[in-house]
């Protein structure tokens, strides 16, 4: 049976010293997979719990980003396939770090976090910022032609409704396997309803999946 994934061989040489923040036991690595393959695991207790832990790393949140860190975003963009017309939904999208990568590529960028903070130490536009939480997009059914998270969690459910019936989804781990909130792309094709083939690689410090649709 043929692999609905096809992973493409990295073009980069691996970077140095990348930092290694979580392994298969890490908290909030349990926790990203309980959410994406249960619809019950997001309660309002770890929703508060999550906000405010994000809350309190936004100040300092922006002296994260690197290149080795973006590279599997912009690898994503130029490799994963041909993306959409339209406007691209950026959930989880912190202090805008790629905001600019996908504001080259799509005609609007609507960047979404559930922490406030976050979006307040965020710059002014590209992108057009909204609390939001990602368990129930603000978004009518099939507006977005792509959906990008960068090191979010995912609500397949939520991001099956929003995203258009010919958009894709951009998945990506800035620090690949090492990354707290981490999901292989097997884990998502597994959690995501309904049939989709997807293509993946590496890239800086991290990985990356695109799907579609079947």
């Amino acid at each position: 049976m043929k692999d609905p994934i096809e992973y493409l061989p990295r073009v980069d040489e691996m970077p140095a010293d990348r930092p290694q923040m979580a392994g298969p036991e890490h908290p909030i690595r349990v926790m990203t997979r309980q959410i994406a393959f249960d619809s019950g695991a997001w309660t309002a207790e770890r929703k508060r719990k999550v906000a405010e832990l994000f809350d309190g790393m936004a100040p300092e949140w922006s002296q994260r980003t690197r290149d080795e860190r973006r590279e599997p975003l912009r690898d994503a963009l130029a490799r994963g396939g041909e993306l959409p017309r339209g406007w691209c939904v950026e959930i989880g999208s912190g202090t805008g770090a790629s905001t600019p990568d996908l504001a080259q590529r799509f005609e609007k960028v609507i960047a979404l976090d559930l922490s406030r903070e976050m979006l307040r130490h965020a710059p002014a536009p590209p992108g057009h910022r909204v609390q939001a939480d990602a368990a129930a997009l603000p978004l009518t059914d099939g507006s977005a032609a792509c959906i990008v998270l960068v090191n979010a969690l995912l609500f397949p459910t939520e991001t099956d409704r929003v995203l258009s019936a010919t958009g894709t989804l951009i998945w990506v781990s800035s620090l690949g396997e090492f990354t707290p909130i981490y999901l292989s792309a097997a884990d998502v094709h597994e959690a995501l309803p309904g049939e989709w083939t997807g293509v993946a690689s590496d890239a800086g410090w991290g990985s990356w999946a695109a799907f579609r649709r079947a």
